[in-house]
């Protein structure tokens, strides 16, 4: 769910994948306009599956899991922080709270102010379920004889 989940690089919001177009891809805004535009190859497009978070024991952790962890702690509601707004204090403190964790050096206050309100967006637009519930199937692979083509004269 969250790998179609896009961020272009100078455009504010999140963009959900609709389809690939000739050398762009078609993108519509994750909020109530649904306003679809192209990206092109030129603008910078990241999938929210492929975005991780630094942490102490020189791991990383999927912004899948943080948002899980958001969603437990607040109850899969917005957050009542603003991200624009809010202190640089407070905005430690909910990260410290949702990712303790998380690197001190590596990051920043602005990268925990984009995760607050990509999640804001996320759950503002109906979206809840951010790591993949992956069942594993094994796909059973059935030997066919080959059939043969047998022409009848």
């Amino acid at each position: 769910m969250i790998k179609k989940i896009l961020a272009i690089s100078g455009k504010p919001g999140l963009y959900k994948l609709i389809s690939r177009g000739n050398k762009s891809l078609i993108v519509e805004t994750v909020d109530a306009q649904k306003k679809r535009i192209p990206a092109f190859g030129a603008d910078r497009v990241v999938s929210l599956g492929d975005i991780s978070i630094y942490t102490n024991d020189d791991s990383e952790v999927s912004l899948a899991s943080v948002f899980e962890s958001i969603k437990q702690n607040y109850g899969a509601a917005p957050v009542d922080i603003s991200p624009k707004k809010a202190s640089q204090d407070d905005i430690i403190a909910f990260f410290t709270k949702v990712l303790p964790n998380y690197d001190t050096d590596r990051v920043r206050v602005s990268d925990m102010r984009k995760v607050l309100a990509w999640y804001n967006i996320l759950v503002a637009d109906g979206y809840t379920e951010f790591e993949n519930k992956e069942t594993e199937t094994t796909e059973e692979t059935t030997e066919e004889e080959p059939k043969q083509a047998t022409l009848q004269k």
